[in-house]
């Protein structure tokens, strides 16, 4: 195979040193150790015009297996690509098709630098994990390292080295359609995720060949866009910034990942992608990261239609100085900066700065070892689809659903003697359950709800549509239409649930109804499917309700009525085995809310750890006053809290202890409690601690999560968990972004859920 490694042996060479015994024939070298040497003397000899083609992106452009491009704007990017002004390209996949297109960038240009092959591998590749919010929702750790290292396994075996994720963004907005990508509401859980997930997509080797850079995003603030719209503004305070928005991210650059992509939005008037306060001032200095930063789809261009910069050429100016690194498919950079730099607008050190950067990344990923060392045919026919990749995603959707309510201990069905109805278009769906962001899997390849319970022989099941949820095509670039008025299908439904022993109802949201662009304002069950519920619900009670959505729902008439709900998100490839085995009992429910469930959009933003406002509670001495922080028409606290989840057993909390009452700010606070199952079934619990600063230089919430511990209990079993809080734990940003650690007093809360907790106090010195 011919490898056109030019630069790797140029780059050897004007490092080696010569050695003592040698002639003016011979000369022998000594080896080059420093990946930063190589990159130093790799930018010495390319040119201004190469060096910024490393910092441009291209999206996949043309059949890279088939004729190469004639005319238009293709012809022009792949002679970009052969003249070596391409750094990276996404989209292209499989490994035929990537090794196509590195053959060109490594055999035809002049100093055969190998592309790094991007792609959004968002919660796995084929074989399809849980949507993140989902995976979240299981708490477990581990877990979710794992379903991050099959996403890896996949996508490096297809030839791709790098994926646009974890999105570390915390909102609050349930309306906002990205939360489905992301861990929820609280930065704490947040930053555990973070680390887990980059962790899963890089390993300990990123030169391994089963692991693939990772891409923290969107930087920043892109989960508080005003009124859960899409590409919208967004307008907070540095209180909001330092101690909600930033802790995931600074997780992930602590964790060592590679990227880093911008937001779409803007933050305090300025448009992230050209923001140097968020890339240089505290990014790339305070933070010291060392990776790259990549813009989003066309956001240097989008300077522009922002009104912050005039025309490309200040926009592209604006983004490299800011610290964008990588342009992704604005085709700006390669077109505006090699004039600004020589127009001495840009110095060439803030070009070599990002270069060096990416250059870097491409060398830990070994790609200058071997440029086609991801293109391996009989590994890519090995890896995707796995029957232990299809095991290990199961276990993760099992771990993901949570069970909302369990009233008369409805859950799990009997295997054996029971007439079961199941109603909903969406349980014998197999494409939504797979959810947005899946770009890379094969349509309609899930395991249905129908499926995964007609495993199950001992019962009489009978099938219902009941209603379409949508109507016309799903597709990924289409707006969702919703079936709002076909009822047909109603009364055949009802007639079948009058005779039943449990009618099962599986309702929701499509799986495209949620992700990037799929913002909602109205978070009810969509179209007909709360009229089927309710219609339903009149021929027969004993209703289990099975809601498939990628987004907290408001499903107060359920919770009011409906004596079981199991929340069961989208849940990937093998979602309908997970549900059935769930529902069966095979796998007792440990899930826990990532995101406040809201009584009603009206409440949104809704989250835990708020503010106590200077008016939270009635007037005591005066309490027909309505002068204090409420609603006339619905009450102050949600409909399912951050941390909620039930399960087919009883947990009991007790014996809430410290080592102490008061310590100095250098000494570790131990805290411990007793946790009994109650129950007759083996359980797993999520143990939840929180601290409350009463009194701080700027207010505190009322509750932060400051750790959780997931453990398995026996029926009668107690356990003792113990957590450690320290100076790290305590403390909080100011408005400068300085972590600082106040005295005070405390108090700690520690339960199953935000809301059920034990308390107790503590003074810090």
């Amino acid at each position: 195979m011919k490898f056109k490694l030019i630069t790797y042996i140029i780059v050897t060479i004007m490092f080696m040193a010569c050695t003592d015994n040698h002639n003016e024939n011979t000369i022998t070298y000594s080896k080059v150790d420093s990946i930063n040497e190589k990159v130093d003397s790799l930018i010495k000899i390319m040119t201004l015009k190469e060096k910024i083609g490393q910092m441009n992106q291209y999206n996949g452009f043309w059949d890279v297996t088939g004729p190469v491009p004639n005319g238009g704007d293709a012809e022009k990017k792949y002679e970009h690509l052969k003249n070596g002004l391409v750094g990276s390209m996404l989209s292209v996949r499989g490994t035929k098709a990537v090794r196509a297109v590195q053959k060109i960038a490594v055999e035809e240009s002049r100093l055969g630098i190998p592309l790094i092959i991007g792609f959004d591998v968002i919660h796995g590749y084929k074989t399809l994990s849980p949507i993140p919010l989902a995976e979240a929702a299981s708490w477990d750790l581990e877990a979710i390292e794992k379903s991050a290292q099959v996403a890896a396994a996949e996508a490096s075996a297809a030839g791709i080295n790098w994926t646009f994720a974890p999105m570390v963004d915390i909102s609050r907005d349930a309306r906002w359609g990205r939360v489905m990508e992301g861990a929820g509401e609280d930065p704490f859980l947040g930053s555990k995720i973070a680390v887990a997930r980059v962790k899963g997509f890089q390993g300990d080797d990123l030169s391994a060949v089963n692991t693939i850079a990772a891409c923290a995003k969107h930087f920043a603030a892109y989960g508080f866009s005003e009124a859960g719209k899409e590409y919208n503004t967004v307008d907070i305070g540095n209180s909001t910034l330092h101690n909600v928005v930033l802790p995931p991210f600074k997780a992930a650059v602590e964790a060592d990942v590679k990227t880093l992509m911008n937001a779409f939005n803007e933050y305090d008037g300025v448009p992230a992608t050209g923001n140097k306060h968020l890339l240089r001032d505290i990014l790339k200095d305070k933070w010291d990261f060392k990776g790259f930063v990549i813009s989003d789809w066309a956001s240097i261009k989008e300077l522009v239609v922002w009104g912050y910069a005039k025309d490309n050429r200040s926009a592209a100016e604006m983004a490299a100085l800011a610290g964008s690194d990588m342009d992704m498919e604005s085709h700006i950079y390669v077109n505006e900066l090699e004039q600004l730099v020589k127009d001495g607008v840009i110095e060439e050190e803030v070009i070599n700065d990002a270069v060096s950067r990416i250059l870097t990344v491409k060398f830990e990923l070994g790609l200058f070892d071997d440029p086609y060392r991801y293109c391996d045919e009989t590994r890519e026919k090995e890896v995707v689809n796995s029957p232990k990749h299809l095991s290990d995603v199961l276990d993760m959707a099992k771990k993901s659903i949570v069970l909302l309510k369990n009233e008369n201990q409805l859950l799990p069905l009997k295997k054996e003697g029971q007439n079961i109805v199941l109603i909903g278009a969406l349980a014998n769906e197999k494409n939504s359950p797979l959810g947005s962001w899946r770009i890379a899997s094969k349509d309609s390849t899930a395991v249905s709800v129908l499926e995964g319970m007609q495993n199950y022989k001992g019962n009489n099941l009978v099938y219902k549509k009941g209603a379409d949820v949508t109507v016309g095509g799903t597709q990924f670039v289409n707006e969702i239409k919703i079936n709002t008025t076909d009822k047909s299908e109603f009364t055949d439904a009802v007639n079948a649930a009058k005779n039943a022993d449990v009618v099962v109802m599986v309702l929701g949201e499509h799986g495209f109804q949620s992700g990037e662009a799929r913002s909602r304002t109205d978070i009810n069950l969509p179209g007909v499917q709360q009229e089927l519920l309710e219609t339903v619900y009149k021929a027969n009670k004993n209703i289990v309700l099975v809601l498939n959505n990628g987004r907290p729902l408001s499903i107060n008439w359920a919770d009011k009525h409906i004596p079981a709900i199991l929340e069961t998100w989208q849940l990937g490839t093998q979602a309908g085995h997970a549900v059935a085995q769930v529902l069966y009992g095979d796998y007792n429910p440990s899930g826990k809310l990532p995101m406040t469930f809201p009584r009603n959009v009206g409440q949104i933003p809704i989250y835990y750890n708020h503010k106590n406002t200077g008016r939270p509670a009635k007037d005591k001495d005066n309490p027909n006053l309505v002068f204090w922080s409420h609603y006339s028409d619905v009450e102050n606290t949600p409909l399912y809290p951050f941390g909620y989840g039930l399960s087919y057993t009883t947990f009991e909390y007790g014996n809430l202890a410290l080592n102490k009452k008061v310590f100095n700010l250098d000494e570790d606070i131990h805290v411990s409690i007793n946790i009994t199952n109650t129950g007759k079934v083996v359980g797993k619990e999520v143990v939840q601690l929180y601290i409350r600063d009463l009194v701080a230089s700027t207010t505190r919430p009322v509750k932060e999560l400051k750790g959780f511990e997931l453990i398995e209990l026996q029926p009668d079993e107690t356990k003792i968990v113990n957590f450690t809080l320290n100076k790290a734990s305590l403390g909080f940003y100011n408005n400068q972004g300085d972590f600082i650690i106040e005295p005070g007093d405390f108090e700690i809360f520690v339960g199953g859920s935000s809301n059920k907790t034990l308390n107790t106090h503590f003074e810090l010195k």
